[in-house]
């Protein structure tokens, strides 16, 4: 809880930023629950932007700091590592619109601000913007797309102004060429322009840098890196540029926390084809026992370090003696591969590194599988303590969180969570990424549908799971719901498909049920899942959106299998499982392609409760029990060495096969 002034505050998912909590929780919360926790009057209002706005077009025409007056200038959700996740210190979007969900971009005209977000993010961003700004609905096919904006509603010939920091390569190349046709022009402003105007913006952070062993990551740095250069020399590239953060852990065994929920560290890394890399980073995180882990696993004299600000200037210096090529991810800043001379640029959609990371190795499955066993011990041991106590009235989403928190410490290494518990009881499970806090908080009820999605960091491995559960008698309609999220959920988990396909082609199998009476959900169906990393890892997926970088679906590749639905103002319903891509054994195999299907990880139960029975077909009335099956022979044994016998019962309950 943070609070400026007497403005109340909520935190974001994927950070620590504070900025105006929405009031469409609050309200409806009230309107839903039949109890005030403040007066009208005292609500939270949205952020007002009139003076920040006046500010930034005054710099945008300021020649201080830009060499011709900018038309419009473009605010990204991104740090300079194209993180999903961001520090503190780098929510400019939040910032400057007063809209912090994870996603969106903002554009200021000398006229006009618009805010450009998915489907989660509507209503939350409808409350947090005030009037100066326009949403704009990504996904909504009457929207109209940022360089279709620009072209619209600037002159020709004006000038839209990007922190190359902030901005991939790929999105400026495919930018700068719509605008270019349409007689417009994209330049890279080096002074961050809202920077200029944030003069209470937070420190970078440089908390320390932990080795992770061998123990749990499978494969030394050595290992790694020899794979790496064979890759580069296939490529012809005498350098390769890391500039993801989570591959740059994943490639030295190291993490880190300067990302809440992220082990991850500011860093680059620049590998040369002989076998030797430089990593920049701050000296402050540096300490013997990092440098000694880099010995032993690297070997000694392969790598050297400096500091994290020399970046820029030490690829300059490479590119005064390049022979041959500097090979980035298309995914890597701008401000970066503009240095490189243009022939000497190989661009790829990903590198070498996050194609290794997604396809676990054998050490990393097994850690990935156990602490998914250890995040069924905890959440079987929260729901039954949740069942027997939540009629009394004192559990409330926050503290529901909280005490999930303390019962997956109990876990054997456990770092923290992968993400803020989304905790959402009726009408809030509808905000896809509703965070509960003290001013949005609610009981837990018996008379409503309770959303939880949470996950852990454990040292073997990251989770993320969601069960939607009523603890008292739901309505024949949210059964309904929940049984055809169930059906596409159950139908994904069982496809066989082909090696290499991407997990686009797979979406359609999650949404079927959903579908079939004018149903649907905002967002993607799964998300690649890191091991002890970040809790979302590309490059695959599976979504309605396609995915030019998906490399296509392969063995030990882990991602989450979760459809929804939501009705905003009642209730959500989600149910997510981690699934491991394994190899299937169909009866032909075309062309000895070879096929795949999906084993899930998870193994919490699903909620008898919420089930229309009869809508299930005796296939997958039988997929479920063996599920439930699989649950109480890998967590029930776990339950007795702990003395957990709640939570036993409480599994076996909800594991009963069930029939017509």
């Amino acid at each position: 809880m943070f609070s400026i002034g007497v403005i109340v505050c909520k935190i974001s998912r994927q950070n620590k930023q504070f900025f105006p909590l929405s009031g469409w929780s609050r309200i409806h919360s009230l309107r839903f629950f039949g109890a005030c926790l403040n007066s009208p009057s005292e609500m939270p209002k949205a952020k007002s932007t009139s003076d920040l706005l006046k500010q930034l077009r005054a710099s945008m025409t300021n020649p201080k700091y830009v060499e011709k007056p900018l038309q419009g200038y473009i605010i990204p959700s991104a740090d300079a590592h194209n993180g999903e996740y961001l520090a503190d210190c780098d929510q400019f979007r939040a910032f400057i619109s007063g809209f912090n969900g994870s996603a969106g971009t903002a554009v200021v005209s000398q006229r006009d601000a618009c805010l450009w977000t998915d489907g989660r993010y509507y209503l939350q961003a409808t409350e947090e913007m005030d009037s100066n700004w326009t949403l704009m609905k990504e996904g909504d096919p009457n929207t109209l797309q940022k360089g279709q904006w620009l072209a619209k509603n600037l002159e020709v010939g004006g000038r839209v102004g990007v922190d190359p920091k902030l901005i991939t390569t790929q999105q400026f190349q495919s930018l700068q060429k719509e605008l270019d046709a349409a007689g417009r022009k994209l330049v890279p402003v080096a002074q961050n322009l809202i920077e200029l105007l944030w003069t209470e913006r937070p420190n970078r952070p440089v908390n320390p840098i932990r080795p992770l062993s061998v123990t749990f990551t499978g494969k030394p740095v050595k290992a790694k890196l020899a794979e790496v250069t064979a890759a580069m020399r296939s490529k012809r590239a005498d350098w390769l540029v890391l500039t993801a953060l989570d591959q740059i852990a994943w490639f030295l065994n190291l993490r880190g926390s300067d990302i809440e929920y992220n082990p991850v560290f500011f860093s680059y890394v620049i590998i040369k084809e002989d076998g030797t890399f430089t990593l920049f980073v701050d000296p402050r995180q540096v300490t013997e026992e990092v440098k000694q882990h880099l010995r032993s696993e690297a070997g000694d004299g392969s790598f050297t370090i400096e500091p994290y600000s020399r970046t820029e200037e030490a690829l300059k210096e490479r590119c005064l003696s390049l022979e041959s090529s500097i090979w980035f991810s298309e995914a890597s800043s701008y401000a970066l591969t503009r240095i490189v001379p243009e022939k000497r640029l190989i661009l790829t959609d990903t590198t070498p590194i996050e194609l290794m990371k997604a396809v676990k190795n054998p050490t990393e499955v097994k850690g990935m599988r156990n602490a998914h066993l250890k995040d069924a011990i905890a959440l079987c041991n929260y729901f039954a303590w949740l069942e027997k106590n939540v009629a009394a009235g004192n559990i409330t989403e926050v503290s529901g969180a909280k005490k999930l928190h303390e019962l997956r410490k109990l876990q054997p290494e456990f770092i923290g969570d992968s993400f803020a518990t989304i905790s959402s009881v009726g009408p809030h499970g509808a905000i896809i990424h509703y965070q509960p806090d003290e001013t949005s908080d609610v009981p837990i009820r018996t008379d409503c549908l309770y959303l939880c999605d949470s996950g852990a960091q454990f040292r073997d491995g990251t989770t993320d799971v969601t069960r939607t559960v009523h603890f008292g008698t739901p309505t024949d309609y949210e059964k309904e719901c929940y049984t055809r999220v169930l059906k596409g959920q159950l139908q994904l988990a069982s496809r066989i498909f082909p090696t290499k396909i991407r997990g686009n082609h797979l979406d359609s199998f999650a949404r079927e049920f959903l579908w079939d009476v004018g149903l649907d959900y905002a967002h993607g169906t799964g998300h690649g899942i890191g091991h002890y990393l970040n809790v979302h890892e590309g490059p695959m997926g599976i979504s309605w959106r396609p995915n030019s970088q998906d490399p296509g679906l392969e063995a030990n590749m882990f991602l989450s299998n979760e459809p929804g639905y939501y009705e905003d103002g009642k209730f959500g319903i989600r149910i997510e499982d981690i699934v491991q891509i394994v190899p299937a054994q169909p009866p032909h195999n075309f062309n000895n392609r070879g096929f795949l299907t999906f084993d899930t990880i998870t193994l919490v139960p699903k909620s008898l409760n919420l089930i229309n029975v009869s809508m299930l077909t005796d296939k997958e009335i039988e997929q479920l029990n063996n599920y439930h099956q699989e649950c109480r022979q890998a967590v029930g044994p776990l339950l007795d060495e702990q003395g957990a016998v709640e939570a036993k019962a409480w599994l076996w309950k909800e594991s009963e096969p069930i029939s017509r």
